[in-house]
Formats: C-alpha cells, structure tokens, sequence
C-alpha cells in the first residue's frame, strides 16, 4: 500500500483516539536548541494535525506537511482557527517549502515513512543554518498485563504490523541518519485513558489493523470486548508510553 494513502480511511479514528505528545517537549527543545515562539516549524507527515498542536498553542508558527487530503483536510478543520498554522501538500521528499525557510523541524509517528535518503536531502535545503531536527514517536509499552495481552491481540490480527512497525527502525539506524551531527535521545512518560469505545477507536487507528470492509474486522473486536472486560478497571483501561525524542542540529 502506497504509505501516503494508508489512512484515508482511518481520519477520524485517527484524530479522536491516538495520543497526543508531553509538552515537556517544547521545553526540551527550547532549553537545548534555544528555540522560541519566534521561529518557524515545519511539521513534516503533520497527519490530522496532532504533533503542530503543542507548538501552535506555544504560539509557534507551523508549516504542516502533509500529502494524504484526508488527513490535511482534517488537520485544517481542527487547527485552521490557528492564524499561524499553515497547511502544505507535500511530502518528505518534496515538501514544496522554500530554502532555508524553517528553523527546525518535526516529524511525529512519521519518520519511518520517509525515503530516508531523498528527505535527509529535502530537510537539509529547507531548514536554516544549524537548523533543528525533532523526530518523536510515542511507542506503546508492553509492560502490564493488558498491554501485553493487547500487543498479542494486535500482531494476532494484524495485516503487517511487523512489516511497518516503526520500532523496525533502531537507534543507529536514526544516529545515522543525523549523522555527521550527534543525535540524542530523551524519554518522556505518556498515558490514554479509555473506556471500550475508546480502545476500540484506539486499535481501528493503526493502518494496519482490518477495518469494517476487511475479514477479520468482526472477529477482532470480539477479542478486543473480552480482553477489555477482563482487564477493565472501572470500566477503563490504561495504555502507557514512552515518548521518544530523538533530536539534534541537522
């Protein structure tokens, strides 16, 4: 599946139910790269618009890259009332933004998307002299006993969930990727809270699990409503993360 269509049909799962990012963030970056509020980002693979948010209510200006039109048709109705948020359909590889026009850029749940080598190439001409590269993942632990039984569930109904998984990618391969810059990575907690509807909306958001139009949809939410009611506390269930964030001057 071409990977800039993969979640058309999954907008508004995708916006409702997948976690958003620790602001702490922003002050990382802003303490360690001496960013401000006066300085441009561009979200690259902004999807609905998820990781522009902290920077836009930091009063950012934020260029959204993003080359799926459900996805940015979506982004634009959530953040359009934003006067520095500014839709892009482009890609990684091609943003369309001019050269050295942004100060640092971003990429959440994005990057292991990208054409590594043509986008190091695209993110080098539009970033400005010791511009700054964020990528940011939040990676679902597995850790409690849900979270395990959930991850077992996932890869059980899964149509390529190992093929495309983001953790295909390693820390060297993304060292290697900033290099000859030194890349770091810092962790930061994360957590969703969700009732049974929440959850589901949680696992239809991944592209890779069988929508309603796909075998398998049926029974996979009946093995999500047991899994959920066995470990429901409440009648919610907890998911954690680990936020990762690998940045660096590029």
């Amino acid at each position: 599946m071409d990977s800039t269509k993969r979640f058309s049909n999954r907008v508004e799962d995708y916006v409702k139910y997948r976690p958003h990012y620790p602001r702490q963030i922003i002050s990382f970056l802003e303490e360690q790269y001496d960013l401000d509020n006066k300085k441009v980002i561009a979200d690259i693979g902004a999807g609905t618009g998820i990781s522009s948010i902290p920077f836009l209510e930091a009063g950012y200006k934020v260029m959204a890259v993003e080359p799926n039109k459900e996805m940015l048709g979506k982004a634009i109705e959530v953040l359009g009332n934003f006067p520095d948020f500014s839709p892009v359909d482009g890609t990684a590889e091609n943003t369309g933004l001019p050269k050295h026009s942004v100060d640092a850029i971003i990429a959440g749940q994005a990057f292991h998307w990208f054409d590594r080598d043509k986008c190091k190439t695209e993110f080098r001409r539009i970033l400005k002299k010791d511009g700054v590269l964020a990528l940011i993942w939040n990676e679902r632990l597995s850790e409690t006993p849900f979270e395990k039984a959930y991850d077992d569930l996932i890869v059980r109904h899964a149509i390529d969930y190992v093929k495309v998984d983001h953790r295909n990618i390693k820390d060297e391969d993304i060292a290697l990727f900033f290099d000859p810059a030194l890349m770091q990575l810092n962790v930061f907690p994360n957590k969703q809270v969700f009732d049974y509807e929440g959850l589901k909306g949680r696992l239809l958001s991944s592209s890779y699990m069988p929508s309603p139009k796909d075998a398998g949809h049926d029974e996979m939410l009946e093995d999500l409503q047991r899994l959920f009611d066995r470990y429901k506390e409440n009648e919610l269930i907890v998911i954690n993360y680990a936020t990762n964030l690998y940045s660096g001057i590029l």
